[in-house]
């Protein structure tokens, strides 16, 4: 109850900000004309205001997107607000491993450094779809391509931070909501790629944001292991505003609106923790930790497992590797 009083009157937090804070507010000050950033789903929403901001602080962006004119259009509106800004739209579909590799290649072959890591696309799919991969769409959107595109590009920010002695960051855009799911990952996972009437789009969104959290956790703990001087953390970023449909009036349904209104997020507060954790100074060295509202927050217990992270990326490695449905095998032998 206390949690919820602190977040409805935007309590401010250790960090010195809170669910109030927006995105401009958290990067007051900060100066990023050395750093280049790729932010995916940059092209609306939060991660729409998170380049904005990143590219007002004198970032360098590049904005992978599905939808080239849409990538254009928003290059067009960061520039109009920051004239001057370095804005690089490239072609990438999350849900294509194949797109994945060539959007690295392609941005390899460009020769720039690389800082910053967003992964802050998501989708929820309502109906059951199937990746050109065989994996089910809201987990290989959400995860798996993530999970790629962020090993491709590791050896880069790796040796960029090596080359500029500035702190790489990779930051995973997940959602509280990673706590609705329980059960098995991997067998859940494989259920639903194979049998469409076992499929609930809110359970399979839940699953692909615990993955989003797990894989924070075992990426974390990898880059410890190899001393690069990259963190990797991730965060929720809250329920974002949205223009509700109303069909009926009264007390009951304003005094609904009013709680919800209270409730929810405005873009750029839902985008303040991302931006927080990409830029804070206070971070430095912060890696493996989940943050809400800009201050850290605990995960779900089975966020927190160190088993479950291993389990999923050794399951991640081989979906990755040409035969994604191999990872569901061991738990199926019939199949």
């Amino acid at each position: 109850m206390l949690e919820t009083v602190k977040y409805l009157i935007g309590s401010r937090g250790p960090s010195g900000y809170g669910s109030k804070s927006t995105a401009e507010q958290v990067t007051d000050r900060r100066d990023l004309r050395s750093i280049t950033a790729i932010i995916t789903g940059a092209t609306s929403g939060i991660g729409a205001e998170t380049a904005r901001v990143l590219a007002k602080r004198g970032a360098r962006l590049v904005l992978p997107a599905r939808s080239l004119k849409a990538a254009e259009d928003a290059k067009a509106r960061i520039a109009s607000e920051c004239p001057g800004s370095e804005i690089v739209v490239m072609a990438l579909d999350l849900s294509s491993l194949t797109s994945i590799r060539n959007f690295v290649a392609e941005f390899e072959s460009l020769d720039l450094p690389l800082n910053l890591l967003i992964n802050n696309a998501g989708k929820y799919a309502h109906n059951h779809a199937i990746s050109e991969d065989g994996i089910e769409m809201t987990f290989a959107t959400n995860y798996l391509g993530h999970f790629l595109l962020t090993k491709l590009l590791l050896n880069k920010m790796v040796e960029t931070a090596d080359a500029t002695g500035v702190q790489g960051r990779i930051v995973n855009v997940s959602s509280t909501i990673h706590g609705w799911f329980s059960g098995d990952i991997i067998h859940h996972l494989g259920l639903i790629t194979r049998d469409k009437s076992q499929y609930d789009a809110t359970r399979a969104y839940a699953l692909s944001k615990l993955a989003n959290v797990l894989h924070t956790k075992e990426l974390a703990r990898r880059l410890k292991q190899m001393e690069a001087n990259v963190t990797a953390n991730c965060v929720h970023p809250g329920i974002v505003r949205t223009r509700l449909t109303r069909e009926r009036e009264g007390f009951v349904t304003d005094l609904v609106f009013f709680l919800a209104s209270k409730l929810l997020k405005t873009i750029p507060q839902a985008a303040a923790t991302t931006c927080y954790v990409a830029t804070h100074l206070r971070l430095a060295n912060a890696s493996g930790k989940y943050f809400s509202d800009c201050n850290e927050a605990s995960t779900s217990k089975l966020g927190s497992s160190s088993h479950e992270a291993s389990r999923l990326w050794s399951a991640s490695e081989i979906m990755v590797s040409g035969d994604p449905k191999a990872a569901f095998r061991p738990l199926h032998p019939s199949h």
